[in-house]
């Protein structure tokens, strides 16, 4: 199979089984994607929230409505700039991402148990780390790599 071939199966293939893992998830994907990114990348704004997310700013603003309301994140002034809201993942935000991924890590867990064998996992949990990989080169994390190869520094 040529790599372009290649690249259209793995993104069909990953893409419908982010989709079937989220189909356990108890609250709207926009919401939880919210919640991660305040989880990994610490305070935001609205602006950056629907910059990271691909979405109008109108999307990311409701949603963050939605999870203020619900006392999942809250706003602060931005230290830089009075006219901005700095947006925080509170302790009820915090744990209620964690559940979401405990729902989707453990019906992974269970379909990985059910559906393969000890040397598949194996062979599986040495795919990860490509991925990781894979992933990190079209982020552009993986640019240290290009570097030391001579690839530039186009991004």
């Amino acid at each position: 199979m040529d790599e372009d071939a290649l690249a259209e199966e793995l993104r069909r293939s990953i893409g419908e089984l982010v989709r079937a893992v989220r189909a356990v998830d108890t609250m709207p994907p926009g919401e939880a994607a919210i919640l991660g990114f305040l989880d990994r990348d610490g305070p935001l704004t609205t602006a950056d929230l629907a910059r990271l997310r691909g979405v109008t700013h109108q999307s990311a603003a409701k949603s963050v409505k939605d999870l203020s309301v619900a006392g999942l994140v809250r706003g602060e002034p931005h230290p830089d700039d009075g006219r901005k809201l700095l947006l925080r993942l509170t302790d009820a935000g915090r744990s209620r991402l964690r559940q979401e991924r405990t729902l989707r890590a453990g019906a992974l867990g269970a379909a990985i148990r059910e559906t393969f064998d000890p040397d598949e996992r194996r062979r599986l949990s040495e795919s990860v780390a490509l991925l990781s990989r894979l992933t990190a080169r079209l982020t552009g994390l993986g640019s240290d790599a290009r570097f030391a190869r001579g690839g530039g520094a186009s991004r």
